[in-house]
């Protein structure tokens, strides 16, 4: 819209008649009374307009003027971009998605994986980025979009608090092989250590036993038979349950504390510490080297893989489909569960990276980018992840099937394994285990930055303090710490399975994606943040992101939920210990700590106020503006759609300061 001349001066202000159908407050210090603007306090020159108001007709709630700070942003568009990559390419790529592959019918199983990624995965994925460069806030301050539901941040904050918390086990694990790869032999290739029992056995021979008849036959020069090969374990589960792990008999006998294991820890969160105690400013630079070296190293493992002996047969038994299993409900449970895992949805931390974005920046366009690159990276690593575990099965003689593994027993004991065989063992190993800390590095620190994030936003301008973010970091990563000590005692992997199953399980990223799904689109309304990202971005979207909005996803989300629900099963060590009562309760309330937040905030929030049910429910879900939107979005109160030139019924606010 052209603004009419007018002198220059260094703090300009017109006001136009306020839009009648569609009022919007802004944090200018104007509040709405009677269908116009009136000043709530004197404006000064060079900052926006002090004072706080509420629109009397739910139009929106203006923000606080003196105390706001201009909000940092990417130094470029590709730190957002190699961020979003280091956050959602991690752990899950490599060790899950290819076994579930694999599990589900092989190439079949991109079938259902990609019709959810275009119902599910992508829409949500663009929502929480959306929102966040449209609030410029974090998880908690960026539902101020409608307040009733700040429980939704809420609980974000929760399951990444607990995400922060046990993830980084498995970089304490990885660090720890590495710094073991450094030797002539690697530890747990051989059974003359002093964590190896008496049942160790090198190499085991199955082809000798494959006929029954041999039952009683000597093996090899071990003097072992064949029913004796029952009892046998490999050195790589001897060293990773009895040296790495030291691993007691239940939850119930923590032991005593693992103290290498915790100087890693220790080693690994002051890595974390220092790469987001300055803010994205440095997190941005540090990502351009987290994101993109483990593909340099996926890439030299699969050049090795592939020229091994039986890469072949595992790159074949990884997709090679089975029509069969499209029928089956448990192959679309397993597409939709990985696409949240995966596209980190539901944690806060996507909001947390797109709220330091301009706010015109092309979020939808990036969306799908960052999509392409999260499935390709997971259907890549597929090729390396088979093509060893195909030479794993063609050197112990047995079927693909019985090597093929997920989550920690494909990167701690199938994969060391792999490496252990090939020649020049240990600078496999270290190439492997540094590939591993590097993906679960940036996933980490981006998850931190985003926990920062939301705290730091519940806090004011006025409560300023110089080091503050480096201060919260610094409280975040001890109290992670102090927590993760559990995790490093003989029973630490009990507990870190709780809170693997429980905490941040894909019930409760199911349960979140739901909830925001509903609020956008149907408190807020689909049409309505369309125009919104239509302001941001210069063009609306394909209406396929309303609609799954407002209808497919929260569908998808509650089905594969309650699914889970219905087929909930124990949770088991090995299939063999299975967890105590108290246990399960301990992760009950790790899952329900952040289920109950939306629920009990919303009941909370509407008994607290004042006036009929309806009176409440429009105060509530009032958007609370940022002073941001007094920039971007004057120009252009009204709904998009709505407004039409000339008419009397849409004249528009129009406020300007000139710093």
């Amino acid at each position: 819209m052209e603004k009419p001349a007018r002198p220059a001066s260094s703090c300009s202000v017109v006001l136009v008649e306020e839009t009648k159908r569609n009022p919007l407050l802004l944090s200018s210090g104007f509040a709405a009374a009677n269908g116009s603007l009136a000043p709530l306090a004197a404006p000064t020159c060079g900052g926006v307009v002090g004072g706080t108001g509420q629109d009397k007709r739910g139009g929106g709630a203006i923000g606080t003027g003196p105390e706001y700070q201009e909000r940092e942003t990417w130094t470029r568009q590709m730190d957002f971009i190699m961020s979003c990559v280091g956050f959602a390419v991690g752990l899950g790529n490599v060790w899950r998605f290819p076994y579930l592959c694999y599990k589900n019918g092989g190439g079949v199983f991109l079938i259902p994986y990609l019709l959810i990624v275009f119902m599910g995965g992508i829409p949500i994925f663009f929502l929480e980025i959306a929102l966040g460069q449209f609030m410029k806030a974090g998880s908690i301050n960026v539902w101020n979009i409608a307040p009733l539901f700040k429980g939704l941040g809420y609980a974000s904050m929760v399951i990444v608090f607990f995400c922060n918390t046990y993830y980084i086990m498995v970089l304490a694990w990885g660090f720890y092989y590495l710094i073991r790869s450094f030797s002539s032999a690697l530890p747990w290739s051989t059974c003359d250590n002093e964590w190896n029992t008496p049942n160790c056995l090198e190499t085991f021979h199955h082809l000798h036993c494959a006929n029954a008849s041999l039952a009683n036959a000597t093996v090899g020069g071990a003097n072992l038979t064949c029913a004796d090969l029952a009892d046998a374990r490999s050195p790589i589960i001897e060293f990773w349950e009895n040296k790495v792990l030291n691993i007691s008999s239940g939850l119930d006998q923590p032991g005593r504390i693992n103290w290498e294991l915790m100087l890693c820890l220790m080693a690994v969160w002051v890595l974390v510490y220092f790469c987001v105690w300055k803010g994205v400013k440095s997190t941005g630079k540090i990502v351009y080297f987290t994101a993109t070296f483990p593909y340099v190293v996926l890439i030299i493992l699969l050049v090795r893989g592939v020229t091994l002996p039986g890469a072949y047969d595992g790159i074949m038994y990884y997709i090679k489909p089975d029509w069969s299993k499209l029928g089956e409900a448990q192959v679309w449970i397993d597409a939709g569960t990985q696409i949240f895992f995966s596209y980190a949805i539901g944690l806060g931390a996507l909001t947390a990276l797109g709220s330091y974005n301009r706010f015109n920046n092309d979020c939808y366009k990036d969306a799908f980018v960052l999509a392409l690159i999260n499935s390709g990276t997971s259907f890549f690593s597929g090729f390396v992840v088979f093509s060893i575990l195909g030479f794993m099965a063609a050197e112990q003689g047995v079927d693909v099937s019985q090597v093929a593994e997920s989550g920690p027993g494909l990167a701690f004991i199938a994969y060391p394994k792999a490496v252990s065989l090939m020649p020049v063992a240990p600078l496999w190993a270290a190439l492997f285990f540094f590939m591993l800390l590097l993906l679960g590095l940036d996933s980490q620190f981006v998850g931190v930055e985003g926990f920062v994030t939301g705290i730091l936003d519940l806090f004011p301008g006025k409560y300023y303090h110089r080091y503050k973010r480096e201060i919260a970091v610094a409280i975040c990563c001890l109290l992670c710490f102090i927590i993760d000590l559990s995790m490093v005692t003989q029973g630490g992997m009990y507990v870190f399975q709780l809170f693997d199953y429980y905490s941040a399980s894909g019930m409760t990223l199911l349960w979140q994606s739901f909830w925001e799904c509903i609020v956008v689109a149907w408190v807020y309304g689909a049409d309505r943040f369309m125009d919104d990202v239509a302001r941001m971005i210069g063009y609306r979207p394909f209406p396929w992101m309303k609609w799954c909005w407002s209808f497919i996803t929260p569908c998808v989300c509650m089905g594969i939920f309650l699914f889970h629900l219905v087929n909930y099963k124990p949770l088991t060590y090995n299939t063999v210990y299975v967890y105590p009562w108290w246990g399960e309760v301990i992760g009950w309330c790790l899952a329900l700590s952040s289920m109950l937040c939306i629920p009990v905030s919303l009941l909370y929030k509407l008994f607290r106020a004042k006036g009929t049910f309806r009176e409440r429910w429009a105060h509530l879900t009032s958007p609370v503006w940022g002073p941001h939107h007094l920039e971007y979005m004057a120009p252009d109160i009204g709904p998009l759609s709505s407004l039409t030139p000339g008419s009397d019924d849409n004249k528009v606010i129009i406020f300007e300061s000139v710093m």
